[in-house]
């Protein structure tokens, strides 16, 4: 399980998630909560979020960041580490591919600005690489929501028991120095 609480002047945004349990999303925007519901089911994952802010823009950051890095805290160093699939919901054609081998990047974009920087936030905090690519779709809901589905299905890939760590390196050691 992984937990964290992260709080500015702007936002306040609780984060867990946990393999088994049932999910609850309050964030107090409707769409963000249907958007995060959607990845949550697709994931498999459990993730409970109550996030409240100011502006929609700080409270869709914000909450990418903290989900973000309870997702570092929570993928394992054994896991199958890489992810890719494809959704297609009415218009809207998405794939997505990832690998949680714990280096951030993103390459999008999303038609939606807030949610472009929502993938963003999240690759960033969490340290994954993830490419979103939009194949075709006139609704912005449909494209994101696809987007967030095949995050969900690809993240649930990736995070399947591997047995071994996935990298030529082996595990990474970082000792931080007493100056």
């Amino acid at each position: 399980m992984s937990a964290l609480v992260r709080e500015t002047r702007e936002t306040r945004v609780s984060v867990s998630i946990s393999p088994s349990g049932k999910s609850r999303i309050d964030t107090t925007n409707a769409f963000l909560d249907h958007m995060l519901t959607a990845f949550s089911r697709y994931s498999g994952l459990s993730i409970v979020i109550e996030a409240t802010g100011d502006l929609r823009h700080h409270l869709i950051e914000d909450v990418a960041i903290t989900l973000g890095l309870a997702l570092k805290d929570f993928i394992p160093v054994t896991c199958q580490r890489y992810g890719d699939r494809v959704i297609v919901m009415d218009d809207a054609l998405v794939q997505v591919a990832l690998d949680a081998g714990g280096r951030a990047f993103y390459k999008g974009p999303l038609p939606s600005r807030l949610y472009d920087h929502f993938m963003r936030s999240l690759a960033d905090n969490a340290a994954i690489t993830l490419h979103v690519r939009v194949i075709r779709g006139i609704d912005r809901h449909h494209v994101v929501e696809a987007a967030m589905k095949a995050l969900g299905l690809a993240l649930r890939s990736a995070l399947e028991p591997g047995g071994a760590v996935f990298s030529t390196k082996g595990t990474v050691s970082i000792t931080r120095s007493e100056a």
